[in-house]
């Protein structure tokens, strides 16, 4: 099996955004990429072949999730992970850090690991560092995530550095625990918005030698110019010849901004979840397809987009499935979406490769950003 491998092949010039090559057991990813999210085992509304279409070469799971149901010894039954989701390309999957911490009255957490009560079926459950490394590997995926100690934005100083310090120890325990090097594993920099305990985690966590490495514990309830501050005072800490991952980014404003920074990785859920809600991602802003105003609108839902939607249905079509709860409405927002995510993605890829970021023609942030 192939070694993860990172290559940096170009760089902006005066900046810190890089054009990237990611090489991992299913496939290599261009980066910067964006991971379209597929939590329970499948990108909501879109099949494999559809998320090929629009550009995705990596998807994100979720490997808490998948342990929960069907089970790790039903995935493995399946033929793993790749064959669960029907997709042959990269997976990564989160450990499972920020389920825990959102399912709060089910969980708690001591320096050995987190205890819970399963929210799928109430059993009582626990997940160690290293039991968390074993998951991810049964499963077959491509890239995993340490076990990692994750707090809100609220949280208390004390809590914090606690967290920082059982977020190091476990991930030590889960790289010893590891026992398939084709697997690339990345540790999780945390240290809420304190700039100190960011750089003790990330210092911390290069001297362990990681495959890569992610910024973890933003977007959990801090003010936007404190995710950005974060992000910027993070991506310099880690190692420029690893891959660097920006967790749960965001708004195409957000992907061209942490992109800027020199993070390579991002996921969110805001392409799919907006999709299935009727509002839609243009250049122009974001259309809300179910708006009277669009009822006898013949127009595509952007003008100049090449993708299956816009090339077959109008915004009038498309309103009316969405009001009319078909579900093939809810499939069709998402794919523009994710085809408007992706495209976003290559035309920052294209400019590093030309030497024009961020200022180009297609990654221009008046156009991009408008959503």
């Amino acid at each position: 099996m192939t070694a993860p491998c990172f290559e940096v092949v170009a760089r902006a010039a005066g900046g810190g955004a890089r054009l990237g090559r990611f090489t991992t057991a299913h496939g290599t990813v261009e980066t910067p990429a964006f991971m379209p999210v597929a939590t329970h085992g499948s990108v909501k509304g879109v099949t494999p072949a559809q998320l090929a279409a629009v550009g995705a070469t990596i998807v994100l799971s979720n490997a808490y999730h998948l342990a929960q149901r069907p089970g790790v010894e039903a995935v493995q039954a399946l033929g793993g992970v790749h064959a669960l989701l029907g997709w042959d390309g990269p997976i990564l999957t989160d450990s499972g850090g920020f389920q825990l911490m959102s399912l709060a009255g089910l969980v708690t957490v001591d320096d050995d690991g987190v205890g819970y009560r399963s929210h799928v079926d109430g059993r009582a459950g626990r997940l160690r560092p290293e039991d968390a490394v074993a998951v991810q590997e049964a499963l077959g995926v491509d890239v995993a995530m340490s076990l990692d100690d994750l707090v809100a934005a609220d949280a208390p100083a004390e809590r914090v550095a606690l967290a920082v310090r059982r977020t190091t120890a476990w991930a030590a325990r889960g790289l010893a625990a590891r026992t398939r090097p084709e697997m690339a594993l990345f540790g999780i920099v945390q240290g809420g918005c304190e700039e100190a305990r960011r750089a003790e985690s990330a210092e911390a966590l290069v001297e362990l030698g990681f495959d890569g490495y992610a910024a973890g514990g933003l977007s959990v309830g801090e003010p936007p110019e404190e995710t950005a501050r974060i992000a910027a005072a993070t991506v310099g800490l880690l190692p420029p010849d690893r891959p660097r991952y920006l967790m749960g980014m965001g708004t195409p404003r957000d992907l061209l901004t942490f992109a800027a920074m020199g993070y390579d990785l991002f996921d969110c859920v805001l392409p799919t979840r907006n999709g299935r809600n009727g509002t839609l991602f243009t250049r122009e802003g974001k259309l809300m397809i179910r708006n009277a105003r669009w009822a006898r609108d013949a127009r595509p839902v952007e003008e100049g987009c090449a993708c299956y939607v816009c090339g077959r249905f109008s915004r009038g079509a498309l309103r009316h499935l969405v009001l009319a709860r078909e579900m093939l409405g809810a499939t069709l927002a998402t794919i523009h979406n994710l085809h408007f995510y992706l495209r976003l993605m290559a035309a920052i890829r294209a400019d590093l490769a030309a030497g024009t970021f961020p200022c180009g023609a297609h990654a221009a942030a008046g156009a991009w950003a408008a959503s």
